[in-house]
């Protein structure tokens, strides 16, 4: 194992960014050009990816661990436990966003002068290169140390206990770079949704029609399909009540996929449950460790 010295240039927020990644040298360049002279630091747990992924990373000063990956809340538990964060504040990206200036300076005097345990930030998505007036508030910041993630294969969630506050501006969300790479993604997402619901594994929280967000989003999950008319409920939701349809077409491609997402998931369940078998997996095509950077078992 050969361990590599971090050079990132500390910027003027006391927050600390950890990322994980698989072939994502697509987004690395202009993440941490985003991040550059704002983060106090930046952490990457990497899968192994054949890609430039970890050059770019160690290009631009990135303290890098390279690790199998188990699952998405395994993987996050793993970094929060293991990195040496040494920032109060740590926040949870993924190569595809970006922070916008007002984010930035937000979550800057925030991490300065908030006695709260956690910030939510808004989050905006972009597809086919073009905003979608699609917004999510979440949980992404919290003081180092006070945060464990849910351990579940897929939509992961952070758990911190204490008081939140919201900053201002938007967290972009870029989608993939483009539909074939969607589509490759969301395939290996509903499939990991359908084993994990088929093998009756616990959700991420319990679900409460009547609880918080979190809650009310696994009574959803878990009831989603007794519904009659559902997928024709969901585009709508998707189109008309969360406003797609202002982005014109973009938009309505975007709700009609989102829609085949859960018929997917569906379908695949239904499968599994039809054959008794597992769906054979599909490889991601991870390489060997880097040994520029420490690999852990």
């Amino acid at each position: 194992m050969t361990s590599n010295n971090s050079s990132w240039k500390p910027g003027n927020a006391r927050v600390a960014v950890v990322m994980i990644s698989l072939n994502e040298a697509h987004n690395m360049e202009a993440v941490l050009e985003n991040l550059k002279g704002w983060a106090q630091e930046v952490f990457l747990v990497d899968s192994c990816s054949t890609d430039a992924t970890v050059d770019i990373a160690l290009q631009h000063g990135v303290h890098v661990v390279q690790r199998p990956f188990k699952g998405f809340g395994d993987q996050w538990n793993f970094a929060l436990r293991e990195l040496p964060i040494v920032a109060p504040y740590t926040m949870k990206l993924d190569p595809d966003e970006r922070l916008t200036d007002e984010l930035k300076a937000s979550l800057r005097e925030l991490t300065q002068r908030t006695a709260s345990q956690g910030i939510v930030v808004n989050r905006r998505l972009w597809f086919m290169g073009k905003i979608l007036p699609v917004n999510q508030e979440i949980l992404r910041l919290w003081k180092t140390g006070s945060c464990k993630f849910t351990d579940v294969a897929v939509n992961e969630h952070p758990q911190v206990e204490g008081e939140m506050v919201l900053a201002s501006g938007f967290l972009e969300h870029h989608d993939s770079p483009g539909l074939d790479h969607w589509v490759v993604k969301q395939n290996r997402y509903t499939t990991a949704e359908a084993v994990s619901q088929a093998m009756h594994k616990p959700l991420a929280v319990d679900p409460a029609l009547f609880g918080n967000a979190l809650q009310r989003r696994m009574w959803l999950k878990r009831y989603f399909w007794k519904f009659p008319g559902r997928y024709l409920i969901l585009f709508l939701y998707h189109f008309l009540a969360l406003g797609a349809w202002r982005a014109g077409k973009v938009g309505w491609i975007w709700s009609h996929l989102r829609t085949e997402v859960y018929r997917q998931w569906e379908y695949k369940r239904f499968e599994i449950e039809q054959t008794g078998r597992l769906p054979a997996s599909i490889p991601s095509y991870p390489g060997e460790p880097d040994a520029r950077v420490p690999f852990y078992e």
